[in-house]
């Protein structure tokens, strides 16, 4: 499939095929749970990586399964002391020794959060025959001419798998090719269906938490008769019965939200660590989930201070 992409689609300028698997990386005493990609030379081009330095890997490293590497810089920060070279030096990755024959410059993380510099690249046989034992490739990837032409690209690619495939008119394809645009399509909809979800939970909460509140107060009101009557008979106002209950709701309201908002910044740190995603502290979310509380607060308490 992949030899006939490469030799009949037009729009098509380069392909590669890819395998990959994780592997533990180990220099000496340091070692570092990465991925491995592999690919032909023409990888790091579709995928616009850039040599830092050292070389790419040839074709006749895939032929002969070179055990040669390029890594990016989260591997090199990992694994080998600052001013420290890795060209030249042998690492493992599982029990297979590789030499280090470039480095990748950093891209840091993409849209999703995740690293685009804890990689190590080898050739593709390398990774079937060496690492995973397979005779199959996994992905292909291809760069089209130009942006304008991935459609027609993508058109062709279709074609040629199809007829490659002996797929009859009308048949089900038993392949997917996907753009990168359908790609960042499909992660935009995944997040936005979470982020839907998200609120409906975090809006039930909040009519629970406000029935909650209320219920109490409703209770400190029936507890607090005499309180009240004592208050009145003195002198009090109905508005400053009214404002004190009301205050009185605000911060029940307010005291939840602040160990609310500490176990949401606990939570969140535990899961960017367990998840190797960024540690984002949004300021703005933080006063707004405050004024929330204070309004909720207010509805929560109005109809118990009325009854008080």
């Amino acid at each position: 499939d992949c030899e006939l992409i490469e030799k009949n689609a037009k729009n098509v300028t380069m392909v590669s095929p890819v395998v990959n698997s994780g592997g533990q990386l180990v220099n000496g005493s340091k070692n570092w749970s990465g991925t491995v990609y592999g690919g032909s030379p023409d990888y790091l081009e579709i995928r616009k990586y850039e040599i830092a330095t050292g070389v790419n890997f040839t074709n006749e490293d895939v032929k002969k399964y070179a055990k040669v590497g390029l890594i990016g810089q989260t591997i090199v920060e990992e694994l080998f002391d600052d001013g420290e070279g890795p060209i030249g030096k042998t690492i493992r990755v599982g029990n297979m020794p590789f030499k280090v024959i470039g480095t990748l410059k950093e891209r840091g993380e993409n849209s999703m959060g995740m690293d685009q510099d804890d990689l190590v690249v080898m050739p593709y046989s390398t990774v079937q025959k060496r690492m995973l034992g397979v005779d199959y490739i996994q992905q292909i990837v291809c760069s089209a001419a130009s942006e304008n032409l991935a459609e027609a690209a993508v058109e062709e690619i279709e074609n040629i798998l199809r007829a490659s495939h002996k797929i009859p008119e009308g048949g089900d394809d038993d392949f997917d090719v996907r753009t990168q645009q359908e790609m960042l399509e499909m992660m935009t909809s995944m997040t936005s269906m979470i982020t839907t979800v998200l609120i409906a939970i975090a809006l039930i909460s909040l009519l629970v938490g406000v029935i909650g509140i209320m219920n109490i107060m409703y209770v400190t009101v029936t507890e607090r008769t005499k309180e009240i009557g004592l208050r009145m008979s003195i002198g009090a106002k109905n508005a400053a019965i009214l404002m004190q209950f009301l205050t009185e709701s605000m911060i029940l309201s307010l005291i939840g939200g602040i160990l609310g908002v500490i176990l949401g910044l606990v939570l969140s740190y535990v899961v960017s660590l367990a998840m190797s995603l960024p540690y984002v502290v949004n300021v703005l979310w933080m006063v707004l989930s405050f004024v929330s509380c204070a309004i909720l607060g207010l509805i929560a308490g109005f109809f118990p201070a009325l009854k008080a």
